[in-house]
Formats: C-alpha cells, sequence, structure tokens
C-alpha cells in the first residue's frame, strides 16, 4: 500500500499506485496518477491531468501540473506526462500543454531536474536529458535524448535542441542546436561538437573524426547551405550521427539553425 503521510492532502479521485510514498505537507489533486514506486518528499503539490511514472522522486517545493503560464490557455484538460526514474529536485516547475501545442507536455525516463529549473508548457523533453540548476524551456520547446541545458540558461519557446547537446551556462538559446552539438554565449552560439558528451556516450574515435569532418564542412563558407548539405550526405551517408543532424537541419522549424561565429566556422 501507499505511504501517505497525516499531513498531506491527496485527492480520493487521484490514483496512487503501491509503495508509492506521499510525504509531509503534500497536495495531490483530482486528475493525478501516481505510478508505482514514487516519492513527494515533502512540500510538494501535483494538480492537473498529471501523470508521474514508476520510481520518480520529487524533491520539496516543486509544484508539477498547474496550469501554464500562457495568457490564451483557458482551462481546457490538457495533460502532463512524466516517465519513470526521473529525479525532479527542490522547486521544480513543470507545467501542461495547451491547445495550441498538442495539449501535452511531456518529459521521458531518467531525466535530472535540478533546483529551480521550469519546463514550460507544451515542452516535449526526451530521456536521459538534464536540466542544471534554474534552466528554462520556454513554451514548445523540445530537447532530444542525452541533452545537457547548463545553470541559468535559458531556451527560447519553440526551439530544438537535438540529442547528445550540450548547452553551456549561462547561455540564451534562440536558434535550434543540432545533435550532437555545443553552444554557448548571449546570445548562444555554436562552439563545436559536444566531444566530452560524445566521449561519455562511446561514441568511437572514428566516428568522433568523421563527425568534426562533416560538422567543418556543413558550416563551411563555400557555397550554399544546401550545398553543402548535399555534399556531406554524399561523403558521410553511412554514418548514423553525421545523417541525425542533417535531418535535424533539414527538417520544418519556425527557428533559424545556430551557427557558428564567422571566425569559429573553420
Amino acid at each position: 500500500m501507499a505511504d501517505i503521510h497525516p499531513t498531506a492532502i491527496v485527492s480520493a479521485k487521484a490514483e496512487v499506485g503501491d509503495s508509492t510514498r506521499i510525504g509531509p505537507y503534500c497536495v495531490v489533486g483530482d486528475g493525478v496518477a501516481l505510478e508505482e514506486g514514487v516519492e513527494l518528499l515533502s512540500h510538494v503539490v501535483v494538480e492537473g491531468l498529471t501523470r508521474i511514472g514508476a520510481n520518480t522522486h520529487v524533491f520539496p517545493f516543486s509544484s508539477i501540473g498547474h496550469r501554464p503560464q500562457d495568457l490564451k490557455y483557458h482551462g481546457e484538460p490538457s495533460r502532463l506526462e512524466i516517465g519513470c526514474n526521473n529525479v525532479i529536485r527542490e522547486h521544480v516547475t513543470v507545467n501542461p500543454g495547451t491547445e495550441g501545442g498538442g495539449m501535452l507536455t511531456r518529459i521521458g525516463n531518467n531525466c535530472l531536474l535540478m533546483v529551480g529549473a521550469h519546463v514550460a508548457h507544451d515542452c516535449i523533453v526526451d530521456d536521459h536529458v538534464i536540466l542544471v540548476n534554474n534552466a528554462t524551456l520556454g513554451g514548445h520547446v523540445q530537447v532530444g535524448e542525452w541533452g545537457i541545458i547548463g545553470g541559468l540558461s535559458a531556451i527560447h519557446q519553440f526551439v530544438r535542441v537535438g540529442k547528445h547537446a550540450m548547452i553551456g551556462g549561462m547561455s540564451g538559446v534562440e536558434q535550434d542546436v543540432i545533435p550532437y552539438g555545443s553552444v554557448t554565449g548571449n546570445r548562444a552560439r555554436l562552439q563545436g561538437l559536444n566531444i566530452v558528451g560524445l566521449k561519455r556516450r562511446n561514441f568511437s574515435r572514428d566516428d568522433i573524426h568523421e563527425m568534426r569532418k562533416a560538422y567543418r564542412l556543413i558550416f563551411a563558407a563555400e557555397g550554399t547551405m544546401a550545398e553543402r548539405l548535399e555534399d556531406v550526405a554524399d561523403d558521410f551517408g553511412n554514418n548514423e550521427a553525421v545523417m541525425d543532424i542533417l535531418q535535424f537541419i533539414r527538417a520544418n522549424t519556425s527557428r533559424a539553425i545556430c551557427q557558428p561565429a564567422m571566425d569559429d566556422a573553420a
């Protein structure tokens, strides 16, 4: 059975899984579903149509599932889905979706949201993502698997951050960040590939070498972007990671691609 502290307020309409622990002074609303092994340590508020996956731990003073910070939201029954084995630290805020964004905010599995991080309405955050202290995702942001958003960084609404990308601390990101890329600055500029992250994820030396050659070609000064992408596709078509980058750049999006400063392109 669930372990619910006597000071917690848990709606009779909420779904609470076996082995769930709800600590002192937590509030759990009508439409909430907490799967097995979820732990709300204390002073956590979970509201709305929110599902939190198994073995996720939520630390004190987090606000999960309250109405979005969007003036166009008028109470539509949008949802928030948080996957399994996540760690959500103190003062984190996560909002559900809106009618303008598919009615869903989703966080995957095995993510770490550090102190004060914010995930706005309609964001899609894939597995193994880390949001460092006070990192902020604007509405409709997408972060690919293994992405890291550095402390005090802000991601503009509708921006895509590709998988394995690294956003340096205190960066303001207003353009899409390629998979495996590393960006920093205000406004953020592409600094190269996330080499440290690639090594941590056990990418081979040969793969990294090819990715670096492809990167230089993509952001070279000669020719148009379309021409350079065709050249990269011809030369590196068997490299899955390089093709991830090409697919990301070619995707239909409302934001431009974050690029290197002119003197860094080579």
